[in-house]
């Protein structure tokens, strides 16, 4: 990893979106099921947006800009999986309409399904 990666991954910690504030303010300090979770980290040449190292879980929150380079987010992502990542891509909006069901979501991906 370079010293230009860190340094970039830094600078987007400090320059958060409102979306990425809400989410980081649930998952940080182990809030969602005793997770944790890092936030802008380097993996390879990316930054991912949020990461369960322990159970290989990506959250990526897409902002207006996602929609223009969606092949660029699909090749991202193909290579995080291939490293063994589970990937979970949600837009701003839906994070904001549907908060809840997004955060139990990303619980049950890293924890796996409940038992019958």
């Amino acid at each position: 990893m370079t010293q230009k990666l860190k340094a970039y991954a830094r600078s987007l910690r400090k320059n958060s979106t409102d979306a990425e504030d809400s989410l980081w303010y649930n998952l940080r300090s182990r809030r969602l099921s005793g997770l944790k979770f890092k936030r802008q980290h380097p993996i390879g040449n990316y930054i991912v947006d949020f990461i369960c190292l322990d159970k290989k879980v990506i959250v990526e929150l897409d902002g207006s800009q996602h929609l223009q380079q969606s092949h660029y987010d699909s090749e991202r992502d193909d290579w995080l999986k291939n490293q063994g990542f589970k990937v979970l891509r949600y837009h701003n909006n839906e994070f904001f309409e549907s908060k809840e069901e997004v955060l139990e979501v990303i619980a049950l991906e890293c924890l796996g399904s409940p038992s019958p």
